[in-house]
């Protein structure tokens, strides 16, 4: 019995091409050693004890920094190709974290996180794009589930490898670990894969001029993004406010919030592809699951009201996993299924830019939120927020059904 069980799960993960499976052990390395994120808003706090105000607005810089390096690396890659700008990105951000930790005022900081990931997140885009290459098609989805297999994997030793680092050689460790790790993972990429060239082709149903606009043209494409910004800043509060909010409420050390986030990485790896496996066997509509992710996300804000039993962080912490389980990876698939052919670097461009400004508008509003009123202000504030996104994406749905059948 438990050996038939052990073989259907082992079966998700097969039918990947050589390059799906280095693209996801270098974004394991990368992931697994990218722990200044979790512990940003804490070690401003904390260490450099930064006001709120000043808090915030790293952190918008941080977000700002993401949105110009996704556009970048998106237009970039339909240009000169996604192998060039990811070897680019993930180098050069590694030297750049180096450096970060010799940064200690709030103007310096201010800088130096809008160039770091201007740099780092031109990563992203051409990541999905190189999986848009290297992936079969009727792969494309289980390949972008396995790449956030790889993500939640290192998430789930990260912050607990994180947490021990601070606790024990501070918080420069932190820094040293993510630059190195960016510069092993990019390494073993150009050691292993080859460029693979651009294919010529000729776009019959998408002309020139027509193709050129498709993007800003395409109305369900935009209602879906601005959901998607919804289900980014609520998923974002657990790097901006929730880590805060650990301590000052519950009294939690950093080993502690960096285990509630290992609960999350685990429960991922274990059980994301089987249920991407079984939606996708079952054709069940991606919109719908996507919609479904965003309502167990609110539930998850909601249930911080609670705020006098701590075993609500992991109930809570449970809701946010099962919410991301579905509603990021059939996200990925849909940003890409409506990108015509030769211009996905433009649609996910676009698409990752969305969590790029999440992230500023999570830090601005979270922050604001509590600096203003109280943590039960924006736990409120965000679970309705939540509403919005789900109302967005059953919007979106409508509008899809009635569009002629596309392929996928």
């Amino acid at each position: 019995m438990l050996k038939n069980a052990f073989n259907k799960y082992i079966d998700n993960f097969r039918g990947f091409s050589r390059e799906i499976w280095i693209l996801t052990l270098i974004t394991f390395i990368n992931r697994a050693g990218t722990m200044v994120l979790p512990f940003l808003s804490k070690y401003l706090k904390e260490d450099l004890h930064f006001s709120y105000s000043q808090v915030k607005w790293v952190l918008i810089s941080f977000g700002l920094g993401s949105i110009i390096g996704s556009w970048l690396g998106g237009k970039l890659s339909d240009k000169i190709g996604f192998y060039k700008i990811m070897i680019f990105s993930l180098l050069s951000s590694g030297l750049a974290f180096f450096g970060l930790q010799f940064v200690k005022t709030f103007e310096g900081l201010v800088i130096a996180m809008f160039c770091i990931m201007v740099i780092a997140d031109m990563f992203r885009p051409a990541m999905f794009v190189s999986l848009g290459a290297y992936a079969k098609p009727e792969n494309r989805t289980r390949a972008l589930t396995l790449v956030r297999l790889a993500i939640n994997l290192g998430f789930a030793a990260g912050p607990a490898l994180g947490g021990l680092l601070i606790m024990t050689v501070g918080y420069k460790g932190l820094f040293w670990v993510d630059g190195a790790t960016c510069i092993l993972a990019i390494s073993i990429f150009w050691l292993l894969v080859k460029e693979k060239k651009k294919s010529k082709y000729t776009d019959k149903e998408h002309p020139g001029e027509i193709l050129t606009n498709s993007v800003f043209k395409d109305k369900p494409f935009w209602i879906f993004l601005s959901g998607t910004i919804i289900t980014g800043v609520l998923f974002f509060q657990l790097f901006t406010t929730i880590p805060l909010y650990h301590k000052e409420q519950f009294n939690l050390s950093e080993f502690q919030t960096g285990l509630l986030l290992t609960l999350n990485g685990v429960l991922v790896f274990l059980l994301e592809m089987p249920i991407v496996s079984y939606i996708e066997r079952n054709k069940i509509d991606k919109l719908k699951v996507i919609t479904f992710g965003c309502l167990a996300m609110t539930i998850s804000m909601y249930l911080l009201l609670i705020n006098q039993w701590a075993g609500i962080l992991i109930i809570m912490m449970l809701f946010m996993t099962f919410a991301e389980m579905f509603a990021f990876p059939f996200s990925n698939s849909f940003a890409m299924s409506r990108a015509p052919k030769g211009h996905e670097g433009r649609y996910m461009a676009i698409f990752t830019m969305c969590y790029s400004t999440a992230h500023i508008l999570s830090a601005e509003a979270g922050m604001e939120m509590i600096d203003l009123f109280s943590y039960q202000t924006n736990w409120f504030f965000m679970g309705t927020l939540g509403i919005i996104g789900v109302l967005l994406f059953i919007w979106t749905k409508k509008l899809v059904a009635k569009e002629p059948i596309r392929k996928l």
